[in-house]
């Protein structure tokens, strides 16, 4: 695995979104093709994280439906990332921000 993509995910796990989108964000400018997309999801979905801690709901709404169209395709495990229950978490966070609802520190969900 690359260093930045491991060094994203370890961020991620640790809530710092915005720092998972800053590293993911390398690779994805020099990525190209399907690595391209499925890179830009895991960089929308981080970012709709950091839209849910600021407390900025309808932005993150899009940025949930953005990510969940781009990661959708690929199959778990598509560049050795086990994702299948961060998204399956982030599309039901998707709901609960859409009705206003607050989502907890200890729900945001985790890389395996």
């Amino acid at each position: 695995m690359h260093p930045s993509l491991a060094e994203g995910i370890s961020l991620f796990n640790a809530n710092s979104f915005w720092h998972a989108h800053e590293a993911w964000e390398t690779l994805w400018l020099k990525a190209a093709g399907e690595e391209k997309i499925f890179l830009q999801g895991l960089i929308q979905l981080a970012a709709a994280y950091h839209h849910v801690q600021r407390g900025t709901f309808r932005g993150g709404v899009r940025l949930f439906d953005a990510a969940l169209r781009k990661l959708e395709p690929f199959p778990d495990g598509y560049f050795g990332i086990d994702r299948k229950d961060v998204v399956k978490c982030a599309a039901s966070h998707r709901e609960k921000i859409a009705r206003n609802e607050q989502i907890v520190e200890k729900e945001f969900p985790k890389f395996r």
